[in-house]
């Protein structure tokens, strides 16, 4: 068929009807995600983020947070790392090697200073006192090194008197010096902080599973579930040129999108498969090989995309798996089952919180994005995907794998692959019209090895916290730019605030929620010109800009924003919550 879009006329509009200013910033996250790590929330995974450290951007920060939704006040036996558990953090940074290029593995110690007291802090003395060792492998898990020992975790935000005063107490200065005391650094080079944080989760939880009521509809109160709640960090900040497979400053990069800087990350608990409880009462002794028991890579994988019955067989794998999978796990991104709430002539009308969000079905006049449809895959092998993504010389059939599997290029990509810096993966503009050709670049953070991870590319520079062009909307916001800014209209590759953001990593600001349930109302497809069924084809005066693209964009689940400020420098984490503040 025959594109037709002046998008010089698409800039004007665009920018006329939306730009970054009206973007509100809004789904995050795995907590108690499956059946079976729901028991143990000692090990399980809640989220992952990977970001260029804001303050010093050529080093990396990796998040991997544990334990959910911890009261402030659970005493008496506060929420701590558990024993007899590896919580590891896991890299590749090249597709072509097996498994992971670099494994941090973390594991807990807990001491009881005084247990004649049922206080966890009396009298300058600690029960639980934790400590941790950090261990470091470069082969795959083959063999592993000591890079810290005796690292610091610091107690739980009780209160006042059990944390400041010097007579019942601690005697700290500050829940905050705490904090800082027990940043450690390991004899590699890493800067470590594992420890009691705010959990940066947030969303209207209750509204969501409440069969996705979100925003709440009929006056319905919007509650971010995990407010002034407490998780479990492990953080680490790395140098990127440790991160890089040749071991490249960021200096190296030939382009802000260098391919030969992209890192894929994902995060794992395991335990032993024997645990015995001591009759006696003394507690329980474990043995036998290590089983993991959870793992977090993108967002939302297992919350929300895997089905109930699938949920606990996708905590057991690793993502060198996934692909060898694909027959039980692809479906579920292929043709998600959000999308069918998003589809009026399907659920979409039983779900009225999604109205804003309707999925592609008459784009362009000629290709259907629901569930059980084609997509693109009636171009498969012809000459109008020749030279790009879809083209099965260049990635074989991972792009375009069957028919009526209509989100293989847009949903399976950013969990699976990463998304290429190729055509039909650059923005529409400097397209002409025509979704197939080369536009404006603006991600390549592709790394193919099939699996669930979260993906960054590291040359991208940093968009300053404090910076009025920053959105919690991260690759949406960028791509919005790209579109409607006169300053890039262009096809060179050039920083666009927000190309640091997710899914492109992810920061600790980023709604990963709103941004996630977007893609799934077909964002991702527009922003490359697949257009919004208004839009119209065959007439060249019209703005892709059309009502349901800015309905897609003006989303919000309700909650936009964490319910404590970030910190600005390492840890980056907020301080955990008291025990008698909240």
């Amino acid at each position: 068929m025959k594109y037709r879009n002046q998008f010089a006329r698409a800039v004007v509009a665009g920018a006329a009807v939306i730009g970054l200013g009206n973007l509100s910033p809004t789904w995050a996250s795995s907590h108690r995600e499956a059946p079976l790590i729901a028991n143990d929330p000692l090990a399980d995974n809640t989220d992952l983020y990977c970001f260029r450290s804001p303050d010093d951007p050529n080093t990396i920060t990796i998040i991997a947070n544990y334990i959910p939704a911890q009261l402030p006040f659970g005493g008496p036996n506060y929420a701590s790392f558990g024993e007899n558990i590896r919580y590891e953090i896991h890299i590749d940074n090249d597709a072509t090697t097996p498994g992971d290029d670099i494994t941090y593995r973390f594991t807990f110690t807990k001491t009881n200073q005084d247990p004649t007291t049922f206080f966890n802090i009396r009298l300058g003395q600690q029960n639980l006192l934790t400590t941790y060792t950090m261990e470091k492998s470069m082969d795959g898990g083959n063999t592993w090194m000591t890079v810290l020992s005796n690292g610091i975790v610091p107690p739980p935000n009780i209160g006042a008197r059990s944390i400041e005063d010097g007579t019942v107490g601690l005697g700290a200065a500050s829940y905050a010096a705490l904090m800082t005391a027990a940043i450690g650094t390991a004899s590699s080079g890493e800067t470590v902080y594992a420890g009691p944080a705010d959990d940066p989760f947030y969303v209207d939880l209750g509204g969501i599973f409440d069969l996705g009521d979100a925003p709440r509809q009929n006056g319905g109160t919007v509650r971010d579930g995990l407010a002034k709640t407490n998780i479990h960090s492990i953080c680490i900040k790395i140098p990127i040129s440790m991160l890089q497979k040749d071991g490249l400053s960021v200096a190296s990069a030939t382009t802000i999108l260098d391919a030969n800087f992209v890192i894929g990350v994902w995060a794992s608990a395991s335990r032993q498969t024997l645990n015995t409880l001591n009759p006696s009462g003394g507690g329980s002794t474990n043995a036998g090989a290590w089983v993991q028991v959870s793992r977090l890579g993108m967002p939302l994988t297992n919350e929300a995309v895997v089905p109930l019955g699938s949920k606990d067989l996708w905590n057991a794998l690793t993502p060198y798996q996934d692909l060898a999978n694909i027959a039980t796990f692809g479906n579920y991104f292929y043709n998600p089952e959000l999308a069918l709430y998003m589809d009026d002539a399907l659920f979409g009308g039983a779900v009225p919180a999604f109205a804003g969000l309707r999925i592609q079905r008459n784009s362009l006049q000629g290709f259907d994005f629901g569930n059980g449809q084609n997509g693109l895959y009636g171009l498969k092998g012809s000459p109008a995907v020749a030279g790009t993504a879809l083209d099965d010389a260049i990635f074989g059939t991972l792009l375009l794998p069957a028919a009526n599997s209509p989100r293989s290029v847009d949903l399976w990509p950013i969990f699976h692959t990463g998304v290429p810096n190729l055509a039909p993966y650059q923005l529409a503009t400097g397209k002409g019209g025509n979704p197939l050709a080369a536009g404006k670049p603006f991600i390549n953070n592709f790394l193919p090895n099939g699996g669930d991870m979260l993906r960054l590319n590291m040359a991208v520079p940093v968009t300053p916290r404090n910076s009025p062009d920053f959105s919690s909307e991260g690759i949406v916001a960028a791509a919005v730019a790209g579109l409607t800014d006169p300053i890039y209209a262009n096809t060179n590759i050039e920083f666009i605030p927000n190309m640091d953001g997710f899914p492109n990593g992810r920061r600790l600001e980023d709604d990963v929620t709103r941004i996630e349930l977007q893609a799934v109302g077909g964002v991702a497809l527009a922003a490359i010109g697949l257009w919004m069924d208004d839009y119209n084809a065959s007439n060249p005066n019209q703005s892709p800009v059309t009502n349901l693209l800015i309905n897609n964009l003006q989303y919000s689940t309700g909650v936009e924003s964490n319910d404590a400020p970030f910190q600005p420098t390492f840890p980056y984490v907020a301080a955990p919550w008291r025990g008698t503040g909240v």
